[in-house]
């Protein structure tokens, strides 16, 4: 029984931490770039490195362009 209210009690506790971590400025989450606009109540972020908060480091190539564009969409791209 101890083990059981051990095991409540810390998933009562990542769970308190899980919601504080999430709350805040939705343009954080979103990994949106500084002046990039969020709004609603789940945005999505423009396509393209320049709207993402951290770039990838690499050269942006047209697959990684036409991947990013058709997220959250599920269907491929269509430049195959």
């Amino acid at each position: 029984m101890r083990m059981i209210l051990i095991m409540l009690a810390l998933s009562a506790g990542a769970y308190v931490i899980a919601r504080r971590s999430g709350s805040g400025d939705p343009q954080r989450r979103a990994a949106f770039a500084a002046g990039e606009p969020a709004s609603g109540p789940n945005p999505v972020r423009d396509a393209g490195p320049e709207a993402m908060r951290d770039p990838p480091r690499g050269q942006w190539s047209s697959v990684d362009e036409a991947s990013d564009q058709s997220f959250p969409a599920s269907d491929p791209p269509a430049t195959y």
